[in-house]
């Protein structure tokens, strides 16, 4: 998980329903204010989109998009998200971009295989998002394939968040790999990067949370490490002063955009898009570990505020 929890108490009397299952290829924690009931339809919810959203679900609508160069129906959700991802890769110059699939695809992190600058270069001839044409709520990727690992968690979890509201749960937090959501207070605690440890705590209410950071998925050969956010430009991990971004915001879809848009962009560049964007900020923290905040935050004695 990409951060490191740390929740504030419920008041006296309340007590929290939570449990934790394997959802989205990562680990799901969700503890809210609720019964049994409300807390398993969250869960509910969260395989009802995955089944959609996941490109390694068979059936699902990114994996028909993939097998097919004309236009797919796709579902309300593919289709924001999609709409979404196509927003961020041209507010990032590119440098969000759901079509690097085919790159991606030759990385093989759990086994530590590092594939050739050959195989990579051909696999970039494929990445392109300006592929993508979106009529309706039909889409075409006009040859291309996609992944929406970069933005569904964080889609998901505003839809469960939403799913709690819903039913007046005053008290939630949804954790989808690191992709967080919550009604309420609570004390997010930002992993210092390679460390099982805290390197800051944010201090946070009704916000959604989201960290992109170079040293959950990695490859050490050479002496060189290749991390997991891979530049649509290069097929390589992005190779700046940077460790990990955490994003703040009212959308953990936008969060979940935005912690790999700035990643890959580095600080100056991260900084810049976040200082551009409404009601967010953002805490960069560079290889060296020092930390670098957006104009709406500041730092007192290892906890982060709003202003």
């Amino acid at each position: 998980m990409l951060i490191l929890l740390l929740l504030c108490g419920c008041g006296a009397g309340e007590q929290d329903n939570s449990q934790t299952r394997f959802l989205l290829d990562t680990v799901a924690d969700i503890t809210a204010l609720c019964d049994d009931e409300t807390l398993s339809g969250a869960f509910e919810l969260c395989e009802r989109l995955e089944k959609v959203l996941s490109r390694t679900v068979s059936g699902s609508d990114v994996d028909k998009l993939n097998s097919t160069d004309g236009f797919v129906s796709v579902s309300e959700d593919t289709l924001k998200t999609v709409e979404r991802a196509v927003y961020f890769s041209d507010l990032s110059g590119g440098k969000f971009d759901i079509t690097i699939c085919p790159v991606s695809e030759l990385w093989d992190f759990k086994n530590q295989v590092v594939p050739s600058r050959d195989e990579i270069a051909e696999a970039l001839k494929n990445v392109d998002y300006h592929s993508i044409d979106i009529n309706g709520n039909e889409i075409s990727l006009q040859g291309k394939k996609i992944d929406l690992g970069g933005i569904a968690k964080g889609y998901i979890t505003d839809r469960v968040r939403e799913y709690f509201a819903d039913r007046d749960v005053k008290k939630a937090l949804i954790n989808l790999g690191g992709n967080i959501g919550m009604i309420g207070k609570y004390s997010i605690g930002i992993k210092k990067p390679f460390e099982d440890s805290v390197i800051a705590t944010v201090e946070l209410q009704d916000k959604s949370v989201s960290t992109s950071g170079i040293y959950e998925r990695y490859i050490k050969k050479d002496g060189k490490l290749y991390h997991h956010v891979l530049d649509p430009e290069t097929g390589y991990g992005a190779e700046n002063e940077l460790a990990s971004v955490t994003v703040i915001g009212n959308s953990s879809l936008d969060c979940d955009a935005l912690s790999t848009v700035c990643l890959l962009s580095g600080t100056e560049d991260g900084l810049n898009i976040i200082e551009n964007t409404a009601d967010t900020e953002a805490v960069f923290i560079d290889r060296d570990n020092n930390i670098t905040l957006s104009s709406g935050l500041y730092r007192e004695n290892g906890k982060i505020y709003y202003k």
